[in-house]
């Protein structure tokens, strides 16, 4: 069997979680105090240029290395074992029924004669993981086990990458995953009546893409993509004041922006998110036996746009709280370093990425 990279396994060494997205590479090293408080080692952001990194494709395989190396460099992080992670679009997932007391190598040869019914690509151009969940809760002779399969070049391209940048691959996850991992530890602080049943939407806002993940309790229970996300913010903002791409992008990210913007700029934006937020919303209620959610939970880098969680509240009357990944750990020298936390939201798959370090 060829693994896809430790998928569902701990990393006991040190552990960068790194995340790469079409417009920016983030690294997050977690650690924790004898007292369990969890500390923020190290961390970081490296823009990177449009085009570069596209659907999950490292279009500019050169560019993005020498920017994970400028990322690591500048962190000043010693670790360099490294957890990264593919799109959930890329990876094929099935939790199977097999039967219990098998050995190990028993379980491998089941396991991959089951995921031949799923994976539609020959199995020598796979690489396949899997995880004993635990006894069945319909057969008592049987264990759940969930399976997780990519296609090779995906693993290899990440695994290339890691290599050039002097670095590791030592875990491979799934980003839905990662960052689900890392909303858990939000989740449980939330003020909900009863957080074991409560419904919660995951709203991840990225440059392009507005992923939809609701949470009741440890279960996902609905996902959704959609084509929206910051950089129709930007383009706002290029088209209104005549401003170049990175100009704007820069602009935007450091509030550098005319009186008029909130107005003229910004409201409308708010407007359009507020929209694909109930359209997704809407999507999730026709499709399952729900009609409500308990809470909205902002993360990715353009949910930390000012304004968009009291509006998403006023339009949908639901609470709606922007995450905050670093909520509750020591932060060391950086408590009052405000470009943290205002780009803290967008840190939250490479966050859940180095929780991988720490047993569950």
């Amino acid at each position: 069997m060829v693994s896809l990279g430790s998928l569902f396994s701990r990393q006991t060494a040190p552990l960068l979680g790194l995340d790469i997205s079409s417009s920016s590479v983030k690294l997050v090293e977690l650690g924790r105090h004898a007292s369990g408080q969890w500390l923020l080692a190290h961390c970081g952001l490296e823009l990177l240029q449009p085009g570069w990194v596209q659907d999950g494709q490292i279009d500019k395989f050169d560019e993005v290395v020498q920017a994970v190396r400028r990322l690591v460099r500048r962190s000043e992080s010693k670790a360099r074992h490294v957890a990264m992670a593919l799109p959930a679009s890329t990876v094929i997932t099935r939790k199977i029924r097999l039967p219990a007391g098998l050995s190990e190598a028993e379980l491998e040869l089941q396991v991959e004669a089951e995921a031949n019914q799923y994976i539609p690509f020959p199995m020598d151009e796979v690489s396949l993981d899997f995880f004993t969940i635990g006894p069945s809760a319909t057969a008592a002779d049987e264990v759940d086990v969930m399976i997780a399969a990519s296609r090779k070049e995906k693993v290899q391209d990440l695994q290339g990458l890691a290599e050039a940048a002097g670095l590791k691959l030592t875990v491979l996850d799934v980003q839905t995953y990662a960052s689900r991992r890392a909303a858990g530890r939000l989740i449980v602080d939330l003020p909900l009546l009863a957080p074991s049943e409560a419904i919660v939407a995951l709203f991840e806002i990225s440059s392009h893409a507005l992923r939809l993940q609701v949470l009741q309790g440890q279960e996902l229970i609905y996902e959704r993509d959609q084509a929206f996300g910051g950089a129709q913010l930007t383009q706002l903002i290029m088209r209104h004041y005549g401003f170049a791409l990175e100009e704007a992008e820069s602009r935007k990210r450091s509030g550098d922006l005319p009186d008029d913007y909130a107005l003229s700029v910004l409201a409308p934006f708010l407007v359009s998110a507020a929209q694909e937020v109930g359209r997704a919303l809407q999507f999730f209620f026709t499709s399952t036996p729900h009609s409500q959610v308990d809470h909205i939970l902002l993360a990715g880098g353009a949910s930390a746009v000012p304004g968009l969680a009291a509006v998403l509240h006023e339009q949908t009357g639901v609470a709606c709280t922007v995450a905050k990944p670093f909520q509750g750990m020591d932060l060391g020298s950086r408590a009052a370093d405000e470009r943290l936390a205002r780009e803290a939201p967008s840190y939250l798959t490479a966050c859940g990425l180095a929780l991988r370090r720490f047993p569950a």
